[in-house]
C-alpha cells in the first residue's frame, strides 16, 4: 500500500511578525511544517503500524529550507521524501500549486494522498480539493479520523460537518484532508532524528515535471496576493449591571439602535 502527505513549510505562527508596506518580513522568521500536515503525517504512520504493509511518501514544494519540514517528517516515521523545489514557484497560489502536484502524481502509483485541510499561513484550503479535481479521484475534507480496509482496498473517513460527525467510505486512490483535531503529532525520537538523515531526499524541479513556467508561480495563479496587515483592534466591550429585567431593556435597545442587528 502506497501513501503520499503533501507537505507546506509555514512562518511558526508562536512567533512575532513584522509587516512592513503591505510585506511580511520574512527575513528573521522561523519556519516550521504546518500542523495541519503535521497531523496527516501521524495519521498516515497510525495506519502504517496497524496495517500489514505500508510505503510513505512525503512531497513538499518550496524553496531550500523546505528541507526542514521534510526531515521533521522522515523523523516521525515517513519512509522517503520528494522536495518539488524552483525559483519560478515564487508567488504560487493554491491553483499553481495544484498544477504543480498534478503533474507530481500523473505518473505515480499511490492509493491515497493525504494533506492538512488548510495552511496556517494562507489559510485557504483549496489545494486538496483542486487537486482531486485535476486528477479525478474521490475527496474528502476535514478529515478526524481514517480507517483503512485493506481487503476492499478503501478508507473510511470520520470527517466533522456543520452538524456533527459524518461517515464517508472512498475507493482508492483517493485524497484526503486532515484537520488538525485529528490527533497529537508524535515528536521526533533522537533516533528517529538521526534516520531521518540517511532517508531519500529527492529534489524535482519544474523542468523535470514537464511544466511550462507560465503554469506555475504568478502566472499560474487565479489569485493575487494584493497586501497584508493586522487585524484592526476591537473595540472594548460594554458591561452593564443592574436588575435583569432593566438589563434586558437595556441590551435590547444597543442591539437595535446601536447594533442595528434587531
Amino acid at each position: 500500500m502506497k501513501f503520499f502527505v503533501c507537505c507546506k513549510q509555514v512562518p511558526d505562527v508562536a512567533m512575532a511578525f513584522q509587516i512592513k508596506d503591505g510585506e511580511l518580513q520574512k527575513d528573521d522568521l522561523n519556519y516550521v511544517l504546518n500542523a495541519y500536515d503535521a497531523s496527516a503525517v501521524e495519521e498516515s504512520l497510525v495506519i502504517k503500524d496497524a496495517v500489514s504493509e505500508l510505503d510513505l511518501s512525503l512531497v513538499l514544494m518550496g524553496a531550500e529550507k523546505g528541507k526542514e519540514a521534510l526531515r521533521k517528517g522522515l523523523a516521525m516515521g515517513a519512509n522517503d521524501a520528494f522536495h518539488i523545489e524552483d525559483d519560478a514557484f515564487e508567488g504560487s497560489d493554491s491553483h499553481a500549486a495544484a498544477n504543480v502536484l498534478e503533474a507530481f502524481f500523473k505518473d505515480k502509483e499511490y492509493d491515497a494522498i493525504l494533506c492538512g485541510k488548510q495552511s496556517q499561513d494562507m489559510d485557504m484550503g483549496l489545494t486538496g480539493g483542486l487537486l482531486a479535481e485535476k486528477l479525478n479521484i474521490p475527496y474528502v475534507t476535514n478529515a478526524v479520523g481514517l480507517e483503512v480496509n485493506e481487503e476492499a482496498k478503501s478508507i473510511l473517513v470520520t470527517r466533522q460537518g456543520d452538524a456533527g460527525q459524518e461517515k464517508v467510505e472512498l475507493s482508492f486512490p483517493c485524497i484526503v484532508s486532515c484537520s488538525n483535531d485529528m490527533n497529537e503529532p508524535r515528536i521526533p525520537s533522537l533516533r528517529g532524528i538521526m534516520q531521518s538523515k540517511k532517508k531519500p531526499m529527492n529534489k524535482v524541479s519544474v523542468a523535470d515535471l514537464g511544466l511550462a513556467t507560465d503554469a506555475v508561480g504568478k502566472s499560474g495563479s487565479k489569485s493575487t496576493l494584493l497586501s497584508m496587515d493586522f487585524p484592526k483592534a476591537r473595540k472594548a466591550g460594554e458591561k452593564f449591571e443592574g436588575e435583569a429585567s432593566e438589563l434586558v431593556s437595556t441590551l435590547i435597545d444597543k442591539l437595535t439602535n446601536e447594533a442595528k442587528v434587531l
